[in-house]
C-alpha cells in the first residue's frame, strides 16, 4: 500500500456504506479538480473554475455518461488548505448504495483510483499537515468508544503528545549540538556543554519519559474500556453487584454456592468512562468439571483485569482469611475490596482489613448490597478516584498508543546510559551516541524519524476513506 511518491488522484467513500440521507465521496490529488470537471455539471452554467475559492460549496449534477446520476453539493478545498494538503473535493450525494458505488466508479473511470486504507491521512502526514502521532489520533478518534476515549484522542489530535515530545527533543538537540561542537576542539580541551546542567536536563527528561509511559496502562484501558473483574468466593454477592450496577437482572442470583459457572460481561458508562464489567465464577476448590472450567476462566480474567472488585461475605470471613485471599490476586492490579452483607453483623464485628506492607493498590468499602438502593454511588466514585481518572477529567496527558509506549520504553535505557556516562566522565562522542539513540525513539513517535515499513503498518490499520 505504501507509496510515498504517488501523485495519483485518489477517491473513496468518506461515510459508511449503506442507505441513508447523505453520503460523502472524497477525492484528493493535484488533478482532483480536472477529474471532477469531467463528470460534474454545475447548476451555474457560466461557472469559472479558476475563480472558485477554497472551502466553497457548488450545487450541480454528477453525470454518468450523458445521463444525470444524482444531484450533489461539492465542497472544494484548494491546496494547501485541505486535510491532505492537496487539491481535494468532497461530493455530498444521496446515500443510496447504488449511487455511492456508481459515483466512485464514475470518478475512477475518469482518472481517479480507489484509495488504500488510511491513504488520505498518510498524505496529510507526508504533506506536513500533521505529525505522525496526530495522524494516528484520527483513527483513535473515529474508534472512540466513550466520552473519555474521545477526549484522550482529541487531545492527541490537537497536539498534546506532539508538543510534549517536541519540547523534550529540542532540549536534547541543543545539548547534543554543543557536545558535538566540542569534538571539533578536542585538542584545545574546550567544553561548551555544562555537564551539571546536562545531568539535570537528562534526569528531568528521564522522569517525564517514565511518567508518560506509565500512563499507558490506564490510557489504553480507557480507550478500550476498563476491564473491571468482579471476583470473590461463591455467594459473596458478585452477581447481585453486577445486576445492581446494570440496573437489571442480568445474572442469576440464588443462595446456592456456585450458581455462576461462566463469565458474564456487560458494559456500563460512568462519567464518560466505559467500564467492562465481568461477573466471574466463585473462587473455591471444586470437583465439578463445569465449575472448574469457570474458575480457570476467572483466573484468566484476573490476570487481564485493569481493576478488581473483590467481594467478601462479612458474616463468613475472618480478617486472616481475607488477607490470604487478597494475597492470591495479581499484585499489579488495583483492588477495590467490598465487604458485603454488613447487615448480618453488628458494627463492632465488622472486618477491618489491614493492607500492611502488601505491594498493591487496595481500598475498602463496607456495605450491604441487599439494603443499598444505589451501590454505584458508593462504588463508582471510589473506582474513579483509585484509578486516578480525575487526572483524565482534568485534562492530563495520557499515552493510549502501544507504538508510542514501546518507543518511550526504548528511549529510557538510552537516557539512563547517558546519565551513567556523565557520572563516569564518558567522552563527548560516546555521550552523543546515547543521546542520539534517545532522540531516535522520541522522534519515531511524531514521525521526525520513520521508515516505509512502519508507516505502511500504521496506515493500513485505518479505514478506507480516512
Amino acid at each position: 500500500m505504501f507509496n510515498p511518491g504517488s501523485e495519483d488522484v485518489i477517491v473513496a467513500l468518506g461515510t459508511p456504506y449503506g442507505t441513508g440521507a447523505i453520503a460523502v465521496v472524497r477525492m484528493s490529488g493535484a488533478e482532483a479538480f480536472d477529474v471532477l470537471q469531467k463528470v460534474f455539471k454545475p447548476a451555474k452554467k457560466d461557472l469559472n473554475w479558476s475563480s472558485v475559492r477554497s472551502h466553497s460549496m457548488i450545487y450541480g449534477e454528477i453525470l454518468d455518461g450523458d445521463e444525470p446520476l444524482d444531484e450533489v453539493l461539492v465542497a472544494v478545498y484548494r491546496q494547501p488548505h485541505s486535510y491532505t494538503g492537496e487539491n481535494s473535493v468532497e461530493i455530498n450525494c444521496h446515500a443510496s448504495p447504488y449511487i455511492q458505488s456508481r459515483l466512485v466508479q464514475v470518478l475512477i473511470d475518469h482518472g481517479a483510483r480507489q484509495a488504500e486504507p488510511g491513504e488520505f491521512s498518510l498524505r496529510a502526514f507526508l504533506n506536513a499537515k500533521m505529525d505522525l502521532s496526530r495522524t494516528e489520533a484520527v483513527a483513535e478518534l473515529i474508534n472512540a468508544r466513550s466520552e473519555a476515549a474521545r477526549k484522550l484522542a482529541y487531545k492527541q489530535l490537537k497536539g498534546g503528545v506532539s508538543r510534549k515530545l517536541h519540547t523534550l527533543r529540542e532540549s536534547l538537540l541543543n545539548f547534543i549540538s554543543l557536545i558535538e561542537l566540542e569534538l571539533d576542539f578536542t585538542e584545545e580541551d574546550v567544553e561548551f556543554a555544562d555537564r551539571g546542567e546536562l545531568k539535570e536536563l537528562l534526569e528531568d527528561i528521564l522522569s517525564q519519559v517514565k511518567h508518560l509511559y506509565e500512563t499507558f496502562r490506564m490510557g489504553n484501558a480507557v480507550k478500550n474500556g476498563i476491564l473491571t473483574v468482579i471476583a470473590g468466593k461463591p455467594n459473596a454477592g458478585k452477581s447481585t453487584l453486577l445486576n445492581a450496577l446494570l440496573k437489571e437482572n442480568r445474572a442469576i442470583v440464588t443462595d446456592i454456592p456456585g450458581t455462576t459457572r461462566d463469565s458474564i460481561e456487560e458494559i456500563i458508562h460512568w462519567k464518560g468512562v466505559e467500564f467492562r464489567l465481568v461477573d466471574t465464577a466463585g473462587l473455591r476448590e471444586s470437583e465439578d468439571e463445569v465449575e472448574k472450567i469457570g474458575i480457570r476462566k476467572t483466573g484468566e480474567y484476573l490476570q487481564k483485569a485493569d481493576v478488581i472488585l473483590y467481594l467478601v461475605d462479612a458474616a463468613q470471613t475472618t480478617a486472616a482469611e481475607l488477607k490470604d485471599e487478597i494475597a492470591r490476586l495479581p499484585e499489579e492490579v488495583p483492588v477495590l475490596l467490598i465487604i458485603n452483607k454488613t447487615d448480618l453483623l453488628p458494627p463492632e464485628h465488622r472486618i477491618e482489613f489491614d493492607v500492611g506492607d502488601m505491594p498493591r493498590t487496595i481500598r475498602t468499602l463496607h456495605l450491604s448490597l441487599k439494603e443499598e438502593q444505589n451501590p454505584e454511588l458508593s462504588i463508582m466514585p471510589e473506582l474513579v478516584d483509585m484509578l486516578a481518572l480525575k487526572d483524565l477529567f482534568a485534562g492530563s496527558l495520557m499515552i493510549t498508543n502501544a507504538r508510542h509506549y514501546e518507543a518511550l520504553r526504548m528511549a529510557e535505557p538510552a537516557l539512563v546510559q547517558a546519565l551513567e556516562g556523565l557520572d563516569s566522565r564518558l567522552s563527548g562522542d560516546l555521550l552523543a551516541v546515547h543521546i542520539r539513540e534517545a532522540l531516535y525513539y522520541l522522534g519515531s513517535i511524531t514521525g521526525n524519524i520513520s521508515d516505509d515499513d512502519i508507516l505502511g503498518n500504521i496506515f493500513s490499520q485505518f479505514c478506507i476513506g480516512k
